[in-house]
């Protein structure tokens, strides 16, 4: 029976153990630059154990990010520093994935220690944002630019773009992010998208972009490398998107050659009433995993050794993707490794401090 720490083998990667560092935006960027910020914070968690490291949503074009400190692919220039980011996850164990990310109606916006409202175009740091429709994310901010149909061929081109610097940069997974209320869930989402053309109204076309997406990406991407998908799984509010249409996603993708769902929730609607508590999400990661036949990844305060390994060994998710417990505790899985007797490598630079 598989448990939180055996291996696993996705297309051409064997992960460690199914233990993943989830993309968590560090908003501290200099024109979509990583920088020694970058460097260490992704680096200590490919020293702490984890499996695979996903970085925060990177950006696929500068109007693309949710503010002026994202990290960005959208040219040539950021690959260098990218990719002395993968080479250190790679020399400590560690497989290293991109979430290519374009933020939509939510772009624009400052960073959240100076409040993160919403920042007009015509303000220094701020640009129109857009969308598949002209509606705002809240009541008191400003409605995005529907987007034309040359606006979805330049952020398809920009998917296709940013994936190929991806595997110049030595990623080993894309996530496309497809979550939280950033564009392609807008477009899924029909209380966001009102579009009366080929992407809009029926499940069929709001999928559509996505599915553009997936194929401009694979132009690129190497059928042998991994491409997962986050999606949010569940909108918590009435006549949005549901689980059960995240299953019928799953099951088109699975057949798109997309590999794994990472199952998130909420984000698109300002007023939903989540029930947050541990573990809230597990539940659409089971459900898309049994119903579709795609790996899927559990996300949502998971925080426990014991939590995660029951999540493996119930069979309710492939991996566990981690995000708040690898803030505070960047050793997390040689922790989990302790509480659940599990004998694993530790960095020759810390055996020393090894449990015994």
């Amino acid at each position: 029976m598989p448990h939180l720490f055996s291996p696993i083998k996705i297309k051409n990667i064997e992960l460690k153990n199914r233990i993943v560092v989830s993309p968590m935006c560090e908003y501290s960027s200099t024109d979509g630059f990583a920088n020694d910020w970058h460097l260490v914070h992704l680096g200590s968690r490919a020293v702490g154990g984890a499996a695979l490291i996903i970085t925060e949503a990177i950006a696929v074009s500068p109007e693309g990010r949710i503010t002026y400190g994202d990290l960005g692919i959208y040219k040539d220039d950021h690959i260098e520093n990218l990719k002395r980011i993968t080479n250190f996850a790679h020399q400590h164990g560690a497989y290293i994935g991109t979430q290519l990310a374009h933020a939509g109606r939510k772009a624009s916006h400052d960073l959240p220690w100076k409040g993160g409202k919403q920042v007009p175009a015509d303000e220094p740091n701020g640009w129109h944002a857009v969308a598949p429709s002209a509606l705002a994310f809240t009541d008191t901010e400003i409605a995005p630019i529907a987007l034309d149909k040359a606006g979805i061929e330049k952020i398809k081109a920009d998917f296709k773009v940013a994936a190929k610097r991806s595997l110049d940069a030595g990623f080993d997974v894309i996530e496309l992010h497809g979550a939280h209320g950033y564009l392609i869930n807008e477009f899924l989402s029909p209380l966001s998208n009102h579009r009366t053309d080929e992407y809009g109204g029926s499940f069929e076309n709001r999928i559509r972009f996505l599915l553009e997406v997936i194929e401009s990406v694979q132009e690129v991407w190497p059928a042998e490398n991994p491409l997962f998908v986050r999606i949010s799984a569940t909108e918590w509010t009435e006549d949005g998107w549901t689980a059960d249409d995240s299953v019928a996603l799953a099951k088109v993708l699975i057949n798109k050659g997309v590999d794994l769902i990472d199952c998130s929730s909420g984000g698109n609607v300002a007023t939903a009433k989540i029930p947050v508590k541990p573990g809230y999400q597990v539940e659409f990661a089971e459900k898309v995993k049994k119903e579709s036949g795609i790996l899927t990844g559990a996300v949502g305060m998971i925080t426990e050794p014991k939590q995660a390994d029951e999540i493996i060994q119930e069979g309710e998710a492939d991996l566990v993707i981690m995000a708040r417990e690898f803030l505070r505790d960047p050793y997390f899985p040689l922790r989990a490794a302790h509480v659940l007797n599990e004998d694993v490598k530790w960095p020759l630079q810390y055996e020393r401090a090894k449990w015994q």
